[in-house]
């Protein structure tokens, strides 16, 4: 496994999905701001979430790009479209799994299942987010076929 390449590309990987997911806010096609959300989950402060959210979004992405480094070498496949078949998994999961899962565990988001309450709370995603918008999941996975077919392109 070529660790260098795929703190590299994982790192591009990561900012072109971060930059897929926050371009396409003010463009109206999602409301949901994934930094936000991650960094509301180690403090209250809203004015820090977003940098700390960067942060945690970026390490993530690093540490997804060694599961598809482990899944290139392993079918011994390290080209575009295989990348794009892994992304489009993890971006099915992402929004099937990972962000339902996150109202269970996150601190200051409402559960589905919980009513009004006198703080303010982030709101669930939903089923495939689409409490953020009807274009959520189609940017979701978008992104993630991004990061995939860039890390299936440039892992060597």
């Amino acid at each position: 496994m070529n660790i260098g390449n795929l703190i590299l590309w994982g790192f591009a990987a990561t900012l072109l999905l971060t930059t897929l997911l926050s371009v396409s806010r003010p463009l109206g096609l999602t409301r949901m701001d994934l930094p936000f959300i991650l960094g509301t989950l180690f403090t209250a402060n809203r004015n820090k979430a977003p940098g700390l959210g960067f942060v945690a979004h970026l390490i993530m992405g690093w540490l997804f790009a060694f599961i598809y480094g482990f899944a290139f070498e392993s079918a011994g496949l390290a080209i575009w479209w295989f990348g794009l078949a892994i992304g489009f998994v993890h971006g099915a999961f992402v929004l099937s799994v990972g962000l339902e899962t996150l109202t269970f565990i996150h601190p200051r988001m409402a559960s589905p299942f919980q009513g009004p309450t006198p703080t303010r709370q982030l709101e669930p995603p939903g089923f495939f987010a689409l409490n953020y918008g009807k274009g959520t999941p189609l940017v979701t996975l978008l992104g993630h076929l991004v990061y995939g077919a860039v890390l299936g392109t440039f892992y060597t």
